[in-house]
C-alpha cells in the first residue's frame, strides 16, 4: 500500500475495522510481554517457595524495570529514528544509529551489572526484602543480573524490528521466549527442585531464546543493513535517537520510583502491623503483575490506534478523531469495569492463582491483606485505565504537555505524596487508599483536559480542494534558505528565484506535503508555531508530527529531483545533504533590525516582536536539531551566511553572485 492509499485507508476505512487491524497485534504483543512478569510468580507461589518466594520476586521486579527503561529508551529511540529515515529515504544514518544503539545497550547493561552486583544486599533491602526473603531474592537476582545484556538487547532489538515493518517477528520473539519460560518453570521448580534458581534460569533461558530470534532477524532486515561500519560509534547522530526515546525512559523510571516508595512504606508500616513485612510485599507484587495485564490491554488498544489518531488529527478529520476517542474510551471502560468486578467480587480467586501461603506464620493474615489490597487499592482501576489511555491519546494528537500532565498527576503529584501521608493516620491501610484517592483526583484533571481539547476541535472545518503541482524546471543548482525570524529570508529567497529564473518553494512545499500525506496543509505549515516551548523534542516525536515531517522530506526530495529551484525553510539544507548541486544559505540579522521589520509587517509592539523572534527562532532551532542532530545557524552547516540588514535587494544580489560564481 503506497502513501496515498494508506492515507485514504486511515481517513476513510470504518473505525471498528481499523481498530481491529491495528490494535489486536499490539494488545497481543503487550500481553505476551506481561507473561514474563507473571509466570514465575505463579509457579513460585504454587511451590514450596510460596509467599516468601513471591515477596522475593516482588523486590527484584523494580530492578528489571530499570534495565527495561534503558532498553526501551534506546530501542524506541532507534525505532523512531529509523521511521524518520525511512520517510526521507536516508539509508546511511539509520544503520549507524542502530549499530551505536546496540553497542550502548551492551555498555549500559555491563555498567548496571558492575553497579548492582556489589550493592545487591543494600539494593534489595531498599526495595523491601526482609530477613526472611533476602536470601531467596539474592538467589533469583544473581542469575537474572548476569543476563542483563541478553535481556536488554532483546527488548531493544524488538522495538527496531517493529519499526522495520515486521511486528509479527517481534511478537514471535517474545511469544517463543514466554512459552519456553512456561515450560521450564515447572520442570526446574517442581521436577528438579531448583527453587528460586530454577525460576530464574527458566526466565533467562526464555530471554535468551527471544534474543536469538531477534538476532536472526537482523540478517534479514527490510529497510537497513548492518555492516562493520555500523558499529563504529556515532554518538552525535545517536543523541538524536536518544531524545526520541526519552519519553519511554521517563515512563519506566516513574514505575521504578513508585515501586521503590511503595515497597519502602509497605516494609515500614507492615513491620508494625499484624501482617509483617513479607505479606504486604508479596501481595503488592502479585497486584502489580495482575494490574500489568489489565493496563497492557488498554495501552495496546490506544497504542495500536496512534497512527489512525495521528493521521486524522493532521488531516483535520475532527469528527473521526472524536469517534475514535469514544470507541477507545468505551473499550477502556469495559476492560476497567470487568476488572473491577473481578477484583471486588473474587479477589481470593485471583490471588489464589499464585498459590497458597505455606511458609508464613498466619495464612489468614495473607488472605485478609490480599482482599483488602484488591478491593481498596484497585477499586478505581477503571479510572487508572482511562487516565493512562488519555495520556497516550494526547501523545497521538501532538499534545505532549497534556500527555505529561495527565500522566504525572496520578503517579508523581498525587500517589507518591498520598502514600507518604495517609499511613501516618491510617496505618498500612493508608497505602492502599492512596491509589483510589490519586485515581479520583487525576481522573478529574484528565477529564477537564480531554473536554477542553475535544471542544477546541473545529467540527465545521471544510478542507479546501486545491491542487498544487511541481513547477517546471531544468536541472541545475538547488538553493536552500534557512533564516532567522524577521530577517526577510522568504522575500530574499523569492527575489533570488526571480533573478535566477527558477521556481520558488515556500508555502507550496506544505501544499505538496499535504497532498503526499493526506494531512492538512495548514497543520503541516504550523508545526513550528504549535510546538510547545518546553517540550519541543517530545512534540516533534509524536506520531502525527513524524508523519508530517516524513511527508515534507519526501516532497523536498521530489522538488530537488525536479530541477533547479529555491527552497525556503523546513531544514531543506539537511534533508538534501546528499543531493548534488545544493547551495546552503543562512540569512541572519541583528535583533534590532529584525524587531523593526516585524513591527512594520505585523504591527506588533516592541515587546511582542521580541517575544515572537525568540519563540520562532527557538522552535526552528529545535526542529532543525530534531531532524538533523546539528545546531541551527552554526556556520559549518551552511555554504554561505549573510546579514540581511544590508538590504533585501543587496542581499539577493550578493547571493545570486555567489551562486553564479560557484557553478
Amino acid at each position: 500500500m503506497n502513501q496515498l492509499e494508506n492515507s485514504q485507508f486511515l481517513g476513510k476505512e470504518k473505525i471498528s475495522n481499523l481498530m481491529l487491524k491495528f490494535s489486536i497485534p499490539c494488545v497481543l504483543s503487550l500481553l505476551v510481554s506481561a507473561l514474563y512478569n507473571i509466570v514465575d510468580q505463579i509457579f513460585i507461589g504454587n511451590s514450596e517457595l510460596s509467599a516468601l518466594g513471591n515477596a522475593a520476586t516482588g523486590v527484584v521486579f523494580p530492578i528489571f524495570i530499570i534495565a527495561q527503561a534503558f532498553a526501551w529508551c534506546f530501542g524506541d529511540g532507534c525505532a523512531a529514528y529509523l521511521n524518520i529515515c525511512q520517510g526521507r529515504k536516508d539509508t546511511k544514518s539509520a544503520h549507524r544509529v542502530i549499530g551505536t544503539g546496540i553497542l550502548i545497550t551492551i555498555f549500559v547493561s555491563l555498567v548496571l551489572i558492575l553497579i548492582f552486583f556489589p550493592l545487591k544486599v543494600q539494593l534489595l533491602t531498599l526495595f523491601g526484602a526482609s530477613d526472611n526473603s533476602i536470601d531467596m531474592a539474592m538467589e533469583y537476582f544473581n542469575i537474572i543480573l548476569f543476563f542483563f545484556p541478553i535481556y536488554m538487547l532483546s527488548n531493544m532489538m524488538n522495538a527496531i524490528i517493529r519499526a522495520d515493518g515486521n511486528p509479527a517477528w517481534s511478537m514471535a520473539s517474545m511469544l517463543f521466549g514466554a512459552i519456553i519460560n512456561i515450560i521450564l518453570d515447572p520442570v526446574f521448580i517442581f521436577g528438579l527442585h531448583w527453587g528460586m534458581a530454577g525460576a530464574a534460569l527458566a526466565t533467562v533461558i526464555g530471554q535468551f531464546i527471544s534474543f536469538v530470534i531477534s538476532f536472526v532477524y537482523f540478517f534479514h532486515t527490510k529497510t537497513f543493513k548492518l555492516t562493520k561500519e555500523s558499529f563504529v560509534p556515532d554518538i552525535k547522530t545517536f543523541s538524536h535517537a536518544l531524545k526520541l526515546g526519552t519519553s519511554s525512559f521517563i515512563t519506566q523510571t516513574t514505575i521504578v520510583i513508585i515501586s521503590l516508595v511503595c515497597n519502602i512504606m509497605l516494609a515500614k508500616y507492615g513491620a508494625i502491623s499484624k501482617y509483617g513485612v513479607d505479606i504486604p510485599i508479596a501481595i503488592i507484587g502479585i497486584e502489580s503483575k495482575v494490574f500489568t495485564v489489565v493496563i497492557n490491554m488498554v495501552v495496546g488498544i490506544v497504542l495500536g490506534c496512534q497512527p489512525i489518531i495521528g493521521y486524522n488529527i493532521g488531516a483535520k478529520n475532527y469528527m473521526r478523531v472524536k469517534q475514535l476517542y469514544k470507541s477507545i474510551l468505551m473499550c477502556t471502560i469495559i476492560i476497567g469495569v470487568v476488572s473491577t468486578l473481578l477484583f471486588e467480587l473474587a479477589p481470593q480467586a485471583v490471588v489464589g492463582i499464585f498459590g497458597n501461603p505455606t511458609n508464613i506464620p498466619n495464612p489468614k493474615d495473607y488472605w485478609e491483606f490480599a482482599e483488602k489490597t484488591f478491593r481498596i487499592f484497585l477499586s478505581l482501576v477503571t479510572f487508572t485505565c482511562i487516565i493512562k489511555m488519555t495520556s497516550i491519546f494526547f501523545q497521538a494528537v501532538g499534545k505532549p504537555a497534556q500527555a505529561v500532565i495527565s500522566s504525572i498527576i496520578r503517579d508523581i503529584v498525587c500517589f507518591i505524596p498520598l502514600i507518604l501521608i495517609l499511613p501516618i493516620f491510617l496505618g498500612i491501610e493508608g497505602i492502599l487508599f492512596a491509589a483510589p484517592v490519586a485515581d479520583f483526583i487525576a481522573m478529574i484533571v484528565a477529564t477537564l483536559l480531554t473536554v477542553s481539547f475535544l471542544k477546541s476541535l473545529n467540527m465545521n472545518y471544510v478542507k479546501k480542494k486545491t491542487e498544487t503541482v511541481l513547477k517546471s524546471s531544468k536541472q541545475g543548482v538547488i538553493v536552500t534558505i534557512a533564516r532567522e525570524h524577521g530577517s526577510s529570508g522568504k522575500q530574499i529567497g523569492k527575489l533570488v528565484a526571480e533573478r535566477l529564473n527558477i521556481p520558488f518553494y515556500y508555502k507550496e512545499m506544505t501544499a505538496l506535503a499535504a497532498q503526499e500525506s493526506g494531512l492538512d496543509r495548514e497543520f503541516i505549515s504550523k508545526i513550528n508555531a504549535n510546538s510547545p516551548k518546553m517540550l519541543h523534542s517530545l512534540y516533534l516525536s509524536t506520531e502525527v508530527i513524524k508523519q508530517s515531517i516524513i511527508a515534507q522530506d519526501k516532497v523536498i526530495h521530489k522538488i530537488a529531483d525536479n530541477g533547479s529551484c529555491v527552497i525556503v525553510g523546513r531544514a531543506a539544507d539537511y534533508v538534501l545533504r546528499n543531493h548534488k548541486n545544493v547551495v546552503r544559505i543562512f540569512i541572519y540579522a541583528p535583533e534590532d533590525y529584525r524587531t523593526k521589520r516585524i513591527m512594520e509587517i505585523y504591527g506588533d509592539s516592541i515587546g511582542e516582536a521580541k517575544r515572537n523572534i525568540y519563540h520562532s527562532d527557538e522552535a526552528r532551532a529545535a526542529y532543525y536539531k530534531n531532524i538533523s542532530g546539528n545546531i541551527w545557524g552554526e556556520r559549518k552547516n551552511y555554504d554561505f551566511l549573510i546579514d540581511s540588514s544590508i538590504g533585501i535587494e543587496n542581499c539577493a544580489k550578493t547571493i545570486c553572485n555567489y551562486i553564479i560564481s560557484h557553478k
